[in-house]
C-alpha cells in the first residue's frame, strides 16, 4: 500500500519492523524500491534476500533486472541472468522480457537476440522489446524491421508501443515507401489519432524528407499537440534545411502561448550555428530570454556554440562568464569556440579553469584542447595534454584525438614525425587520419609527397567515391609544381566519375543571403561588384600586395594565374559587401578552406577599407583588422 502511494520510506520502515519475512515480503519491498526509483537499494535488497536463504521468484528477478537496466549495470545484470538460469526462471516470459529490456538498455544487442531466440514462448511485450532494442541502433536498425515483419506473420496484434518503435526504425532507414505502409497500418488499427503515434509519424516523415506529410498531420492534430509535436516539426524543418520555416514555427508557438522548452531552443540554435546566421541566432536568444530559459544550462551551452560558430566569440565568452550553472557541454563549447577562432591561449586557460572548478573533462574537451594547440603551433604542450588524457584522467585517446595530433605536426611542418606517429597508433588509421595526413602534405607545398601518395592510396581504397581525396592529392602535386602528376590525379577523378563540391562564399545582408562562386557573373549587381573588385586590386597593388600565384593550382601563365586568383568567391563576396554603405564588420562564410592568396589579400583589404573582416572557412575563423589576421599567419 505504501509503495503504491509513493511513500517508499514508510514501506521500508514497515519492512524493517517485521519479525518474520517471507518471499512475498521481500518481493513487495524490492518491487516498491524499483518502482520508486531507488535502484541501488533494489539491488542491495536482492542481495540481502539471497543471504537470508530465501529463493527469489520470477517477480524478484524482474524488479532487480529492471533496476540494473536503469543503472546501466551490465555485469550485475549478467550475474542475475545466471542466477535465473540456475533456478530455471530464465524461461519465464516476463523474466525474459526483463532481460531483453536490460540488454537493450546497455546496448548488448547480440545478447538481446540470443535471449529472444531461446524463449519458448513470446508475448506482445517480447516482440515490442526486441523491435525497440534494434530501432535504437543505427548500425542494426534493419533488424527491427525484420522482427516487426516476424511479429505480424506470427499473428500478433500491434499496439502503440509497436508503432512507436517501428517508426523510430523507419526514420533512421529513411524508407519512404515503408513509412506510408506503417501509417496505413496505424489507421487500420485505429491508432493514428494517438498523440504518441502522431508524434512518431511527424519525426519519421521529417527524417524521410516528407515535410508535406508532416504539415498535414500537424494541422489535423489541432488541440492535441504537445511539446513533442512542436519539436518534431521544428526538427523536421531543420533536418530538411528549411531554417526560415523552423523559425516561423517558433514565432507561431510564441503567438499561441505555447511553452517553449530547452530542447526547442537548443535545436533551433544548433541550426543557426550550422549555417552561421547570427541575426537569426540573436532573435532566438531574445525569445529564450522572454521564455525565461536564458539560465537553462542546455540553452546556455547551445548559445555559446551558436555565437562562436557565427563569429562572435566575444558574445559567447561574455555569456559563458555570466552562466549561473555550467556543465561539461558549456565548458566544451567555449573551449572549442576559442580554438576555432585561433585563441589558443584563451582555450588552454579555460581548460585550466575547468579542472580547478572540479568539472572533469571528457573526450570532447580534449578534441578542443588539442585543436587549440594545433591552431597556434604549441607542439610540446599538445603532446603534454595528449599524454595527460590517459595518465591523469583515464581517457583512452580516440581516432579524433590522433587526428588532432597529426594535424598539429602537419601545421608545424613536422612531416618527418607524422609517419612515425601514425605507424605507432594502437588502432588502424581510418579515413579521418589519412585525410589529415594528406592535407598536411598538401599544406607543405608537396614536400614528402611519398607520404601524401600513400595516404591518398589508402583513401582511394577506403572511400573511392569521395571527390575530396582526389582534390587533395591534385592540390598537393600542384603546390609542388608537379603538373604531370596533378593531371594524372585529375584524370583518376574523372575515371572514378566523382564530382567535387564547388567552392562558394556567402554573406547575410538585410535583403537576404547572397552566395558567390569563383568567377561569378550571375549576381544582378555584378557590374558594381567587378568595378569594386578592380578598384581593390589597384589599391592593394599600390600598397604592396603581390598575388601568390602558387595558389592558382593550374599550369598557366603568370598573368592568367593572377586573373584566376582575383576572382575567387571570397574576394567577390567582400567586394559585394563594400558596394553597400555600412561600417559594420564584414562577415563572410566559405564552404572550403581559404587559400593563401585570399588570406594575404584580405589583410590588405581590411586596411584599405578600414573595416573588420571576419571570414569563416571549413577549418576555422580568421579576423582581419588593420592589415593583420588573428591567426598570425599560422593556419
Amino acid at each position: 500500500m505504501y509503495a503504491k502511494c509513493g511513500s517508499v520510506n514508510d514501506a521500508k520502515s514497515v519492512f524493517a519492523l517485521m519479525n518474520e519475512r517471507d518471499s512475498v515480503s521481500w518481493n513487495s519491498l524490492i518491487s516498491a524500491l524499483d518502482q520508486n526509483g531507488c535502484f541501488e537499494d533494489t539491488v542491495t535488497s536482492f542481495s540481502q534476500m539471497r543471504r537470508s536463504g530465501l529463493i527469489p521468484s520470477n517477480f524478484t528477478l524482474i524488479s532487480t533486472l529492471s533496476s540494473c537496466a536503469s543503472l546501466g549495470w551490465t555485469w550485475l545484470g549478467q550475474q542475475i541472468h545466471g542466477e535465473g538460469i540456475k533456478l530455471g526462471l530464465d524461461l519465464d516470459v516476463s523474466v525474459s522480457n526483463a532481460l531483453l529490456a536490460l540488454y537493450a538498455e546497455v546496448g548488448c544487442l547480440a545478447q538481446c537476440e540470443k535471449v529472444f531466440s531461446l524463449m519458448p514462448e513470446y508475448d506482445q511485450v517480447s516482440w515490442n522489446s526486441i523491435i525497440g532494442a534494434f530501432s535504437d541502433s543505427e548500425a542494426l536498425v534493419s533488424e527491427a524491421v525484420k522482427y516487426f515483419l516476424g511479429m505480424m506473420r506470427a499473428g500478433w496484434s500491434l499496439n502503440r508501443v509497436t508503432f512507436i518503435n517501428i517508426l523510430a526504425a523507419v526514420s533512421l532507414l529513411s524508407f519512404q515507401r515503408f513509412n506510408h505502409q506503417i501509417h496505413a497500418l496505424a489507421l487500420k488499427y485505429n491508432l493514428a489519432d494517438d498523440i504518441a503515434i502522431e508524434n512518431a509519424l511527424l519525426a519519421c516523415y521529417g527524417k524521410c524528407g516528407e515535410m508535406d506529410e508532416c504539415e498535414r498531420i500537424f494541422s489535423r492534430m489541432s488541440e492535441r499537440r504537445d511539446e513533442v509535436s512542436w519539436n518534431a516539426m521544428i526538427s523536421g524543418y531543420i533536418h530538411n534545411e528549411y531554417l526560415f520555416k523552423a523559425m516561423d514555427m517558433v514565432w507561431y508557438m510564441l503567438q499561441r502561448g505555447q511553452k517553449l522548452d530547452s530542447f526547442t531552443f537548443a535545436t533551433v540554435l544548433s541550426a543557426c550555428a550550422s549555417v552561421a546566421t547570427l541575426e537569426r541566432g540573436m532573435e532566438v536568444h531574445a525569445c529564450g530570454i522572454r521564455a525565461h530559459l536564458q539560465s537553462d544550462v542546455v540553452v546556455g551551452s547551445a548559445l555559446i556554440d551558436m555565437y562562436s560558430k557565427c563569429g562572435r566569440v566575444d558574445y559567447a565568452s561574455r555569456f559563458f562568464q555570466n552562466m549561473p550553472v555550467r556543465n561539461v557541454y558549456s565548458w566544451n563549447s567555449m573551449i572549442s569556440g576559442f580554438a576555432r577562432h585561433g585563441h589558443g591561449e584563451d582555450a588552454l586557460n579555460l581548460f585550466r579553469q575547468m579542472k580547478l572548478s572540479g568539472q572533469p573533462p571528457d573526450h570532447v574537451t580534449f578534441v578542443g584542447v588539442l585543436s587549440a594547440c594545433s591552431h597556434v603551433g604549441l607542439v610540446e604542450e599538445g603532446f603534454m595534454h595528449f599524454k595527460a588524457m590517459q595518465e591523469e584522467f583515464g581517457l583512452a585517446p580516440r581516432t579524433e584525438h590522433y587526428s588532432c595530433m597529426v594535424d598539429l605536426l602537419g601545421r608545424a611542418g613536422e612531416l618527418s614525425k607524422i609517419e612515425d606517429f601514425v605507424n605507432k597508433m594502437p588502432m588502424e588509421p581510418n579515413i579521418l587520419i589519412w585525410r589529415t595526413v594528406l592535407g598536411a602534405c598538401c599544406r607543405a607545398n608537396g614536400r614528402n609527397s611519398e607520404l601524401g601518395q600513400r595516404a591518398a592510396h589508402m583513401l582511394f581504397e577506403m572511400e573511392p567515391q569521395n571527390a575530396v581525396n582526389y582534390v587533395l592529392l591534385s592540390n598537393m602535386f600542384a603546390s609542388g609544381g608537379k603538373w604531370d602528376e596533378m593531371a594524372k590525379a585529375r584524370r583518376a577523378m574523372r575515371q572514378a566519375a566523382v564530382k567535387k563540391d564547388a567552392g562558394c562564399s556567402w554573406v547575410t545582408m538585410k535583403d537576404g543571403v547572397h552566395v558567390f562562386v569563383s568567377g561569378d557573373k550571375s549576381h544582378p549587381e555584378k557590374d558594381l561588384i567587378y568595378e569594386k573588385l578592380a578598384e581593390l586590386n589597384r589599391k592593394m597593388r599600390d600598397a604592396g600586395y603581390v598575388p601568390q600565384t602558387s595558389f592558382a593550382l593550374y599550369d598557366l601563365e603568370v598573368e592568367n594565374k593572377e586573373e584566376l586568383l582575383s576572382y575567387h568567391s571570397e574576394k567577390i563576396a567582400v567586394a559585394f559587401v563594400l558596394t553597400r554603405k555600412s561600417e559594420r564588420p564584414i562577415r563572410i562564410m566559405k564552404n572550403l578552406r581559404v587559400c593563401g592568396d585570399c588570406h594575404s589579400a584580405f589583410k590588405y583589404i581590411s586596411r584599405i577599407a578600414g573595416r573588420i573582416i571576419v571570414l569563416r572557412d571549413s577549418n576555422r575563423f580568421h579576423h582581419f583588422e588593420d592589415g593583420a589576421c588573428s591567426c598570425r599567419d599560422y593556419w
